[in-house]
């Protein structure tokens, strides 16, 4: 791979030459003679497929996405789950984000599908990449870019990414390495909904089932704060675990039951969770917004419903961590008759079902007021943790735990 040249003179030029040689290594080809290890398909950041806006033909897109597991051969996945019509990628790319839109210099290297640079993916549909040569490290920032040639209908993707991601408005710029082209900002993550790279064998991953918590709300955007990442980063560090992919398929409003915001974790469950290569253990952190709705399920039903997540998920060879629903009073649909809704639902968490249990409510509740959020941990919202709170959710996790016989 050709390195970028950078002028000598120019001030700082040590520590700028550092750091694209640092950037170019972690996307660079294999030299003809490394030995390939075995290896395991492990997803390495996900995120769940919803319905967006329009569906808009001739435009990029630039998804940055940050890693949980570190390997080879980057897969991507891409997603036309929610749309009525075909959708053709004319193109697209992978490399080092360097900052903003902008691409680390000689790491944007071309994807196929099939050996094509381009694909369709029907309505309903899905597709991997063909694998890409090189390495990736864990915990590093990527840049996807995809060239969406004709689309129309809805387009599919993450509505609440908590990362900017960027938008070329009109023709082809996957190629580029410059943000110049990608004038637009969005939240919204079009169309790529999972990224998969080959570990050394026996590497596994988690996926965290939610909803807003989960997602990310009211965390700070663009810092991966959300409480999956903060796990990430904890399974990154730990040399005892074999757990390294984490991907976070929250959206945020959803309900374990119904439909609204995203279809329900019983719909999406094969979709964005049992389809996750390398999945060994399911975080289900879900109810809330099921217990505030009105009308709203009794425990008891909400209670077959994570049965139902448990079995399938039992069946498919998956472990089961149930996460207890944190407290939420001062939350605007809060009322005694869900409270008590909350403390059923969470003795039945606790009461053996699951392969394990995280008692997120009992990490997060103020002692003196327990239907509540220690103030140290709340957003403001009375529902969602802040950044500490976030923290404090993944600190909780055993990582012994995660791991089951199954």
């Amino acid at each position: 791979m050709n390195r970028p040249v950078l002028p000598l003179r120019a001030p700082g030029a040590i520590a700028v030459i550092t750091l694209a040689l640092a950037l170019a290594t972690v996307f660079a080809a294999p030299t003809a003679t490394a030995a390939r290890p075995a290896t395991t398909s492990v997803v390495t950041w996900g995120a769940s497929a919803d319905r967006l806006d329009a569906a808009v033909a001739g435009r990029s897109h630039r998804i940055v996405v940050h890693t949980s597991a570190g390997g080879s051969a980057l897969r991507i996945r891409l997603s036309n789950a929610f749309g009525e019509q075909p959708v053709t990628f004319g193109r697209a790319y992978a490399g080092v984000r360097a900052s903003g839109a902008a691409v680390a210099p000689g790491t944007n290297r071309a994807l196929s599908f099939g050996g094509a640079a381009s694909v369709t993916v029907p309505p309903g549909g899905s597709v991997y990449s063909d694998p890409l040569p090189g390495t990736v490290r864990p915990q590093s920032d990527l840049a996807i870019s995809v060239y969406v040639q004709n689309a129309a209908g809805t387009a599919t993707g993450h509505r609440m990414g908590h990362q900017t991601s960027y938008i070329a408005p009109a023709g082809d710029h996957t190629a580029e390495e410059a943000a110049t082209s990608y004038t637009q900002q969005t939240g919204f993550r079009y169309y790529l909904d999972a990224v998969v790279v080959d570990a050394p064998r026996g590497t596994g991953a988690v996926v965290a089932l939610g909803d807003s918590i989960t997602d990310g709300a009211s965390s700070t955007a663009n810092t991966n704060r959300r409480w999956p990442d903060f796990l990430a980063g904890r399974l990154a560090a730990d040399p005892g675990t074999t757990l390294k992919g984490v991907a976070n398929e929250g959206i945020s409003g959803n309900k374990v039951l119904s439909d609204g915001a995203g279809v329900s974790a019983l719909k999406r469950l094969d979709r964005d969770v049992l389809s996750q290569r390398g999945l060994r253990t399911v975080i289900l952190l879900e109810g809330v917004n099921d217990i505030k709705a009105n009308p709203a399920p009794t425990a008891a039903q909400l209670i077959d419903g994570y049965r139902q997540i448990i079995d399938r998920s039992h069946a498919a060879g998956v472990c089961v961590v149930g996460a207890t629903v944190m407290p939420y009073e001062g939350w605007g649909e809060w009322n005694a008759g869900g409270e008590a809704v909350r403390q059923q639902v969470n003795s039945f968490i606790r009461g053996g079902a699951f392969d394990a249990v995280v008692d997120f409510d009992a990490v997060v509740k103020d002692p003196a007021a327990p239907a509540k959020i220690l103030p140290a941990y709340d957003s403001g919202d009375h529902l969602h943790p802040n950044d500490a709170g976030m923290k404090v959710m993944a600190d909780a996790i055993d990582l012994r735990s995660l791991r089951c016989d199954r």
